[in-house]
């Protein structure tokens, strides 16, 4: 899947951001109607920035090794890369001029602080969880359990979103209102997380199962989209309260790198906010049955 090949993962990257672009798009002649390649030529792409015909050549092979910021920020520039696009070449290219000796290997915890639990508990009227880079689900309060309940009817632990996404497509386009877009982000942010950890087993893992069980994954893993998620509007259909239109922030952990705060809101006094209120009863309302159950 490409994961733990660097050279590909940088080769596929420039050649499919390469292959987007029409020479009148990059404001050159296009000499003719009938061009052999899409997009771009890979002289066209050295010449708009500024580099060599070799050099380029041995850069889209997958050698970013040694390439400067200079020269990354033109070759970004010549390729139209946006924001998520630029970081992800800045990423593979960390990871290629690194020896294997000094790659960064993150480790992130299977577990969070109870200190960060706590904060989440103190969190009552908005969805909140934490999650990795790899979408697993670390910890949640009570409304983010009840609002996310399909996706934690899986037994598998962690929960992870991409999966429930991907192998549960029924289940999530139910959950999901804008399910295709769901789809789009979450195998495009797993994409950029890939070239800040290439050598992340699990994540290799993951995508190498999401590879095998989903056509669709496979389709959006070969497009090499890339893509940031940081805040929007998700619109959710929960089986007990009805549609949900929920503004959502996520949010880095300074003290845990690598995972993130999500929490969803709603605008006071709209159809979510009361749809949030009756969700925390519906939530309160199964734990007492959960409590009693439990006391049988």
């Amino acid at each position: 899947m490409g994961t733990t090949d660097l050279r590909t993962q940088i080769r596929e990257f420039l050649s499919s951001r390469r292959a987007r672009i029409t020479p009148d798009q990059a404001g050159l002649p296009a000499y003719g109607g009938n061009r052999r390649v899409q997009g771009l030529r890979r002289e066209e792409v050295a010449m708009l920035a500024g580099v060599s015909v070799d050099y380029y050549v041995r850069m889209e092979r997958g050698n970013l090794g040694g390439a400067s910021d200079s020269v990354l920020n033109a070759l970004a520039g010549a390729l139209h890369l946006d924001e998520a696009e630029q970081d992800h070449l800045f990423a593979l290219a960390r990871q290629s001029q690194a020896s294997s000796a000094t790659r960064r290997r993150r480790s992130e915890p299977a577990t969070v602080r109870p200190v960060l639990q706590q904060i989440l508990d103190a969190i009552t009227d908005a969805p909140a969880w934490i999650r990795n880079g790899r979408h697993d689900v670390l910890a949640m309060n009570q409304l983010a359990r009840a609002l996310y309940s399909p996706v934690l009817a899986d037994a598998r632990r962690p929960a992870n979103t991409t999966r429930f996404v991907y192998l549960n497509p029924v289940a999530a386009q139910e959950l999901f209102v804008d399910y295709d877009q769901i789809a789009r982000d979450a195998a495009a942010m797993l994409r950029l997380e890939a070239g800040q950890n290439p050598h992340d087993k699990a994540l290799i893992e993951l995508v190498g199962e999401l590879c095998t069980q989903s056509e669709l994954f496979r389709q959006r893993w070969a497009s090499q989209d890339v893509r940031f998620h940081r805040s929007g509007r998700k619109r959710l259909r929960h089986p007990a309260v009805g549609q949900l239109d929920l503004d959502y922030e996520s949010l880095e952990l300074p003290s845990e790198p690598g995972l993130r705060l999500n929490i969803y809101t709603a605008q006071p006094g709209t159809p979510a906010a009361d749809g949030l209120k009756l969700l925390a009863s519906w939530a309160a309302s199964q734990e007492d049955l959960a409590t009693e159950l439990r006391v049988r």
